[in-house]
């Protein structure tokens, strides 16, 4: 069943019902997890957790929403209580692999943030005795759906707080995220990054779309407007993909539908995806040459994806431009953080001052699922010794690009 709960009798049988119950069995074991296929009897909690600022976007409703609708999601949600209240709600979707079912955290593979969704007061509430006592009760309340639960790209800190999954098993993720102070004004946030240099390049890159035309620096208004620019942005990052020979993660209808699905959703609270482009004027008026996505949440902006089209402004660098004038426009509306997500760049380096460390919250839940987080955790050290050894990462580059190429031409014979 995919649109009902379910739960196991002492038989071992499945029926449906309203959720599964595991409840405190001893002293230590003070939490009570509920297991659900739907969405919606967890809504008003859930959108009640959405408000915490602590909680990423990626976690909110109606961006989980969007993604199970889009990708027909096998969800497998939880709410776990702690002494009888309300404590965390893990939005789960279910992995059918060849060898393990796997639980991981709704559209991960397009999220920049994975926190969970936790109460005010979970970290200072999370020793690491209730930490253990969390992950044994999450494999318990699993048995049965799920061989793993892997939790990817998980801040041990974030904005001056302990992750409450600190102390829960897990391996460090190879890749960080990166993030950028805002302090009221782009002269006070330059400061912090060589604004003499910032400044510079920005007034080359503006003496030459000048040269062209000039150029507007537009935000989609209207739902029409913000597809458009979305499907601008699809095409460009295909052609950088290509380039480069490597898969564009963006190809799949279900995911361009799922990107369309947030950039036309309205929330006075947040907003899931606003996008921002440069465009020309002049000679090439109405071309767009750079695109970014943003997503915005109190005082916290998330860059989720951008593009450039590289033959015709390549040389006037419009995606720093477009950086410039989105981070410009932010610290005066007053927001505070700007996070250029995941992904070690050269370019995220030379504008953020904080590097975030993220690790992959690995529990397995049967043998099989063991077998799955031990080769998780090879593949992932694996990755990062790579990454570690310039040539050596190089090499595995170029491998890659030849392998993408090869396959295409069997495509197109094909």
């Amino acid at each position: 069943m995919t649109n009902s709960d379910l739960t196991v009798d002492s038989s071992g049988t499945r029926r449906a019902h309203a959720s599964l119950r595991v409840s405190p069995t001893d002293a230590t074991r003070r939490f009570d997890i509920s297991i659900h296929r739907a969405m919606q009897p967890l809504e008003a909690e859930w959108r009640a957790l959405d408000s915490l600022a602590g909680n990423s976007l990626h976690h909110a409703y109606d961006w989980c929403r969007a993604w199970a609708e889009t990708h027909n999601s096998d969800l497998l949600l939880l709410r776990v209580a702690f002494d009888g209240e309300l404590f965390l709600i893990l939005p789960l979707e279910l992995r059918h692999g060849r060898l393990f079912r796997t639980a991981r955290l709704i559209g991960t593979e397009h999220s920049n943030l994975n926190t969970g969704l936790f109460v005010d007061g979970a970290s200072a509430a999370m020793t690491p005795a209730l930490a253990q006592a969390l992950a044994r009760d999450i494999r318990t309340a699993l048995r049965g759906f799920a061989d793993a639960v892997m939790l990817d790209r998980i801040p041990g800190e974030w904005r001056g707080g302990v992750s409450p999954f600190a102390a829960l098993p897990g391996v460090a993720n190879p890749n960080a995220s990166f993030q950028l102070p805002l302090l009221g004004s782009i002269q006070l946030t330059l400061a912090q990054v060589n604004a003499k240099r910032r400044r510079k390049k920005m007034r080359i890159s503006e003496r030459r779309l000048a040269e062209m035309g000039g150029y507007d620096y537009v935000i989609a208004r209207t739902p029409d407007e913000a597809q458009s620019l979305l499907d601008t942005f699809f095409r460009q990052k295909a052609k950088r993909f290509a380039t480069l020979g490597l898969p564009d993660v963006f190809q799949d209808a279900e995911t361009r539908t799922f990107f369309h699905a947030l950039a036309s959703h309205q929330n006075g609270k947040s907003q899931l995806m606003q996008l921002n482009a440069i465009r020309l004027k002049g000679e090439h008026d109405g071309l767009v040459v750079a695109v970014a996505g943003l997503s915005l949440k109190g005082d916290h902006a998330i860059c989720q994806f951008g593009s450039i089209d590289e033959a015709l402004a390549g040389e006037a660098s419009p995606g720093e431009l477009l950086f410039y004038r989105m981070i410009e426009r932010l610290s005066a509306q007053g927001l505070r953080l700007f996070d250029f997500g995941v992904g070690d760049q050269p370019y995220k380096r030379s504008w953020c001052t904080i590097e975030t460390p993220l690790r992959d919250i690995t529990l397995a839940v049967t043998l099989p699922g063991r077998l799955a987080t031990l080769r998780h955790h090879l593949v992932v050290r694996a990755k990062a010794a790579a990454k570690s050894n310039k040539a050596i990462y190089a090499r595995l580059q170029r491998a890659r690009r030849f392998g993408q190429g090869k396959a295409d031409s069997q495509n197109a014979a094909d």
